[in-house]
């Protein structure tokens, strides 16, 4: 059984009808938007999986319990968790309101956090688990204007190594995808901004279909942990 976090539209929704083309069991997980869920959990059907939708803030430790509880009182096991819920504020930092930090922080960091918490628990209780984290190329480069959405994006890189530790034992994998650009809702439906030579080598970013395929492939992986996938062409400066 899956879930995925943010699911209801973009990445999320590619991610968990990648899941659904394999046959599992998925959780859509959102926030407000109940019809986008709604067209989330058809897609994953029409793909030949199944499908519920949970509405959940995943900044709230209660609500993400609450939904861990009721995928496995319907389901019986969490086998993969996907922690794709993010937000962003492009403002410059001498701009940036404490409750644009707070959000981005809250929604990106935060809430993995606290489904870590919660998933981790049964994982490790079953003694297995996937759990994938959606990063960001902003964590390793930075991009002006988006302090709190690369300074919440880094901090699930020590979130991530971490944790991978320390749920080794329980055969319980950590890793982590940078899925590259896309034009969501979260980048403003905006083409890749980054100016040459910094932007992907070969001209052009990964479909969210093929972050979805390796996602899915990543999840079956059970001897890899701790690790971080780039899965475009942009060359880290480190």
């Amino acid at each position: 059984m899956v879930l995925v976090t943010g699911a209801s539209r973009g990445l999320g929704r590619a991610i968990a009808v990648g899941f659904g083309a394999v046959g599992a069991r998925v959780v859509v997980n959102y926030r407000t938007n109940a019809d986008e869920a709604g067209r989330t959990v058809k897609a994953v059907e029409d793909a030949g999986g199944s499908a519920f939708a949970y509405q959940a803030d995943v900044r709230d430790g209660k609500n993400v319990a609450a939904m861990v509880t009721a995928a496995v009182d319907r389901w019986h096991r969490l086998d993969v968790l996907v922690c794709n819920a993010a937000a962003s504020d492009d403002s410059l930092l001498l701009r940036l309101s404490d409750e644009a930090w707070d959000r981005v922080l809250a929604t990106t960091l935060t809430s993995a956090f606290l489904c870590l918490q919660s998933a981790g628990a049964v994982m490790q209780a079953q003694g297995d688990g996937s759990v994938i984290l959606i990063g960001s190329f902003s964590a390793l480069q930075g991009r002006a204007g988006q302090a709190p959405y690369a300074a919440a994006k880094a901090g699930l890189l020590g979130l991530l190594r971490s944790v991978a530790r320390e749920w080794g034992p329980a055969n319980v994998r950590v890793n982590m995808v940078l899925p590259g650009w896309h034009a969501t809702s979260l980048t403003g439906f905006r083409a890749d901004p980054t100016p040459a030579p910094f932007g992907p080598a070969l001209g052009h970013g990964t479909a969210p279909n093929a972050v979805a395929s390796f996602v899915v492939a990543l999840a079956d992986l059970r001897d890899v942990s701790g690790q971080v996938f780039n899965l475009d062409s942009r060359i880290p400066p480190f």
